[in-house]
């Protein structure tokens, strides 16, 4: 596979998620992994947080986060890069919406919008999702007006149902990692 990238960087958006395992470690080696990559930086992290499993309801409770990227791939190249570390990690797909070892989610990529067979951006269901849109509103700055994803996040966090069943984990999972290995 080619590995598309830009010359400029983009502020991606993803959300990251573990029910199996070290639940804490994983998302921890997945953002070491990440940072790793010439082509991505992990700017900031939100804080963790334990969520009841959505959809396939016997399974592990989840430890879910949001991070933000500095990234000079495309979008659909940093999908295929979040793919592989998922794989990398364990991640097996064989129940939807099952139990996992990692889950990696490309939500938004600065100001972009794609429909392809493997990439709908913004992400179709992370405004429904309380487990995802309150650690993307740990990491999205108050005053991003430029996106528009803060007033979606703000607008949805009003309606939204399921945030009986998130519970703060812990503030800080991630150190900012090994050396990025970018220069």
């Amino acid at each position: 596979m080619t590995i598309h990238s830009t010359s400029e960087a983009s502020e991606a958006y993803i959300a990251l998620g573990a029910n199996l395992g070290d639940r804490e470690g994983t998302l921890k080696e997945a953002l070491n992994r990440l940072n790793q990559h010439a082509g991505i930086e992990v700017v900031r992290c939100s804080s963790v947080y334990e969520t009841e499993p959505v959809g396939y309801l016997d399974q592990p409770q989840f430890l879910n986060m949001a991070a933000v990227l500095r990234t000079t791939l495309a979008p659909e190249a940093l999908l295929h890069e979040m793919l592989d570390i998922e794989s990398q990690l364990g991640r097996v797909r064989d129940v939807r919406y099952g139990p996992r070892t990692v889950d990696l989610d490309l939500l938004w990529v600065e100001n972009q919008s794609f429909d392809t067979p493997d990439l709908t951006l913004p992400h179709p269901r992370m405004l429904e999702r309380a487990f995802v849109l309150i650690p993307l509103n740990d990491v999205v700055p108050q005053k991003e007006e430029s996106s528009g994803l803060r007033q979606f996040i703000t607008a949805a966090l009003q309606d939204i149902d399921g945030r009986e069943g998130i519970r703060l984990w812990t503030t800080n999972v991630w150190d900012g990692g090994s050396e990025h290995s970018g220069s």
